[in-house]
């Protein structure tokens, strides 16, 4: 509805072919699925269903890496993003690179020579399985959450360029990708990601190429945008209340991105899907350059709207609700000379949100079956564990059109997601780095340190929202705008509910603040660095915790478990410096543990967990079943007590391994799963505890 003042204006509506581009886009997504459903005797086994069987090639992963959080999240909040406060989010592509490198060389090694199905296998073996059920648990919560978010706001895109209505358009968006994510598994979601991601670049370039035909041409763009105050590249202010600075995209952004790509199980599980860490590592890279090419294309969508809509905003003026909003009507406004345009556009805008839905129901039906329904439900056969996996995506699916709902009185979608991730994303990143990274950290620490960070970003994350910070942002006008009489005067800086913001922000003029002390320094904090305080909450509780209980001896761990840092990064150091600072970590042992690995599988033994040793054994190993596992006491203490051997010697004696003279080459910190275990489903492993 139009405010008081301002004459209506003619949007045009969807046309028929644009309804027929649409519907071919829903189609081919639903018969990929169909065609991954019956091909090759169809999804029989949870390998196939949740990893592809590992066969994948690199090109579909990475594709879907760069789909599966650059949704229509990226196609909708973006532009706004620009158009609201300037160009600072396109500076996100440094902390890009640097997210890429740390995931590649520090978190993805761990989870691809373990060969885990779950991520959070990763916390049971190096803390416990109470850690690991909290792990699940808390990325459970968070992509229903962030799912939720995303299927609502394709839908709102659609309601505001069709007049369809938002729940109708919520229900069958969602019922399409519950249908083909249920029956086609990861194959599916691979290649219909694949597909998406071209035609959301095919939408941005549609609005940019059109868009500044329209306006005179890209100078014309960057001028109006350089007047109009948005082209905004570097901003050192160290305050970290300023929403996006360098400081604040640079660091925040990098935690935050790390948290996304580095632990969270949808982009795990897709690392997985391949047979080679090395592949693994380029379709992570691959991704990186496709995150430039998107957000460079949202941004300059941006540039487009702002110099489209300088003199008139439309949101002031009442055409839109919310800046989420806008690039729908520059779309329809600017596209629809040509019929089938805008079937492309919203084509884009649900191909996003497609992606990035598909990918979370099947990160989520492996989370469920892998860290919940097998620890119950040992005796189960394979086909019955793949039937679950499906009938656990058909109830996520429902889940996720609820949570559409809770969606709607969220406002703007930008900032509500990239809150989520930094609220729950960013203890998830310190519990796994604290197991990766510190060989020392125990269970106790995991937890305190988990529910320490959780409680921190909580409690600043709510009261921000509670007390809202006001935002400075560049200025806007209507003087453009179509008036019913001359009574209304330029408007530079209007009443505006920007929605960009993770619930609403108004601006109304010189800003009173009568917030309390508390809200104007603690809340007002910038939402990138959340993930940087739940990050350092994680490690400094965590390793005190662990100390205080009794820290984990490093000569016991798995060497698999910890992430040889200082050999990545310190490559070039001699061999016995890089030893000294592997803090204790028999790395030197990686191919025995996998030796044994592949050796209870090809035996089927029955494996059993060590409990603790004292204070200073927290981890929990894997071995064979022996003799003395039903006695009350110890086994390793009681030996020890009995003059036998310690228990790093026992452990070699039952892992059948022997002295050489030096004749065998040390193993590769960072080397690849043996065949014969990467051949073997995780699950078969998981079950079989």
């Amino acid at each position: 509805m139009v405010n008081p003042g301002f004459a209506p204006r003619d949007i045009p509506l969807f046309s028929i072919p644009d309804y027929v581009v649409f519907a071919i886009m829903l189609a081919i997504c639903t018969g990929i699925g169909i065609y991954y459903a019956c091909a090759g005797g169809g999804q029989r086994t949870t390998r196939q269903f949740l990893l592809a069987d590992r066969q994948m090639q690199i090109l579909p992963v990475a594709m879907s890496l760069l789909a599966s959080f650059m949704s229509a999240i990226t196609v909708l909040g973006t532009p706004a993003e620009t158009y609201v406060y300037g160009t600072m989010y396109f500076m996100f592509c440094i902390s890009y690179l640097i997210m890429g490198m740390a995931a590649a060389h520090i978190y993805m090694p761990v989870f691809f020579n373990l060969g885990v199905t779950s991520a959070y296998e990763y916390l049971e073996r190096r803390f416990s399985k109470g850690v690991r059920r909290v792990g699940s648990a808390t990325f459970i919560l968070q992509m229903v959450m962030y799912m939720g978010i995303v299927l609502y706001a394709p839908s709102l895109a659609l309601e505001a360029v069709t007049g369809m209505n938002v729940w109708a358009a919520v229900l069958s968006l969602g019922i399409i990708c519950t249908f083909y994510t249920t029956i086609g598994g990861m194959k599916a979601v691979l290649w219909t990601d694949t597909f998406q991601v071209c035609v959301m670049v095919a939408g941005f370039l549609a609005v940019i190429i059109q868009g500044c035909l329209q306006l005179g041409g890209i100078a014309e763009v960057w001028k109006v945008n350089y007047e109009g105050g948005r082209l905004e590249f570097f901003n050192f202010d160290v305050d970290p209340r300023v929403r996006h600075s360098s400081w604040s995209v640079h660091i925040g952004g990098t935690f935050m991105w790390i948290a996304i790509f580095g632990v969270n199980q949808a982009q795990v599980q897709r690392y997985l899907t391949v047979d080679k860490l090395s592949r693994a590592q380029i379709a992570l890279y691959l991704n990186v350059v496709g995150l430039w090419l998107i957000v460079t294309l949202a941004t300059l969508c941006g540039l487009v709207l702002y110099a489209f809509y300088k003199d008139c905003d439309p949101i002031v003026a009442g055409y839109i609700r919310t800046s989420d909003q806008l690039m729908p009507l520059i779309v329809m406004e600017i596209l629809s000379w040509l019929p089938g345009l805008p079937g492309l556009f919203v084509s884009c805008v649900f191909a996003g949100a497609l992606s990035t839905m598909s990918s979370g129901l099947n990160s989520l039906s492996a989370v469920t079956l892998e860290d919940f329904v097998r620890s119950y439900k040992k005796d189960l056969t394979e086909a019955q564990y793949t039937m679950i996996s499906k009938i656990l995506v058909a109830i996520y699916g429902g889940l996720m059109m609820l949570m559409a709902y809770v969606s709607s009185f969220l406002g703007g979608i930008l900032q509500a997601a990239l809150s989520i991730f930094g609220m729950i994303g960013g203890p998830l990143l310190g519990l796994f780095t604290l197991g990766i990274l510190f060989p020392w950290a125990n269970a106790w620490g995991a937890y305190a340190g988990t529910a320490t960070s959780f409680l921190l970003v909580f409690w600043v994350g709510i009261g921000a929202q509670i007390y809202k910070p006001p935002v400075n942002k560049p200025p806007i006008s209507v003087d453009g705008c179509p008036r019913i009489n001359e009574t209304i005067s330029n408007v530079t800086m209007s009443t505006v509910t920007m929605v960009t913001d993770m619930f609403t922000t108004t601006e109304a003029g010189p800003v009173v603040d009568d917030r309390p002390d508390i809200a104007k320094y603690w809340y007002s904090m910038s939402y990138l660095y959340y993930s940087v305080i739940a990050v350092l909450t994680v490690l400094i509780v965590g390793l005190v915790v662990s100390f205080i209980t009794g820290a984990q001896d490093p000569e016991e761990l798995d060497p698999r478990l910890i992430t040889p840092f200082f050999d990545t990064v310190c490559c070039c150091f001699p061999e016995r410096w890089r030893a000294k600072l592997r803090c204790g970590v028999p790395q030197e042992d990686r191919e025995l543990w996998m030796e044994k690995d592949a050796e209870e599988f090809e035996q089927g033994q029955e494996l059993v967990e060590l409990k603790p040793v004292g204070r200073d054994s927290q981890k929990q190993l894997l071995r064979r079943k022996t003799p003395w596992d039903n006695e009350p006491e110890d086994y390793y203490s009681k030996k020890y007590q009995d003059g036998g051997p310690p228990r790093d010697e026992e452990m070699r004696n039952l892992k059948g391994e022997e002295d050489h003279d030096g004749d065998k080459p040390p193993a590769n910190p960072n080397g690849n799963v043996p065949d014969e275990r990467s051949s073997k489903s995780s699950v078969d492993f998981e079950s079989s505890i």
